[in-house]
């Protein structure tokens, strides 16, 4: 999942990515959920992993893109947060990860901040 883009939020952390070609066994987008052993006992753990599952029930349709990966990183707010919350955060973080960049071909096309040539450089020939 390296190499996407990331949303923070209060309960977890949104990682995205997009599917390549020879990566895409369908167009639906394909969601992961990672709970570290620092959060809790078994017990607190799958709870934040049920609560996880039914946020994204709720907010990926309509946000979620296709052919995207997403891996949601709980944090220990995730087990006693607000779930309209949670909700809300993960559609708001489905939507800013879209236009981002999370694809990873459209970085080849958008020069970044540093790297586009200034007026002066067109000018005098880029020299």
């Amino acid at each position: 999942m390296r190499g996407g883009k990331r949303f923070h939020a209060a309960a977890f952390v949104l990682q995205a990515r997009a599917r390549s070609a020879d990566e895409s066994d369908s167009d639906q987008p394909r969601f992961g959920f990672t709970v570290t052993k620092k959060i809790g006992n078994a017990v607190e753990r799958n709870r934040i992993k049920r609560r996880l599952r039914e946020v994204v029930r709720s907010a990926a349709p309509g946000h979620a893109m296709p052919d995207f990966d997403y891996v949601l990183i709980a944090r220990r707010e995730a087990l006693g947060g607000k779930f309209d919350a949670m909700v809300d955060q993960l559609a708001e973080g489905l939507d800013r990860t879209a236009p981002m960049g999370a694809n990873p071909r459209q970085r080849d096309r958008v020069p970044s901040k540093g790297t586009a040539p200034s007026a002066a450089n067109q000018r005098s020939g880029g020299k």
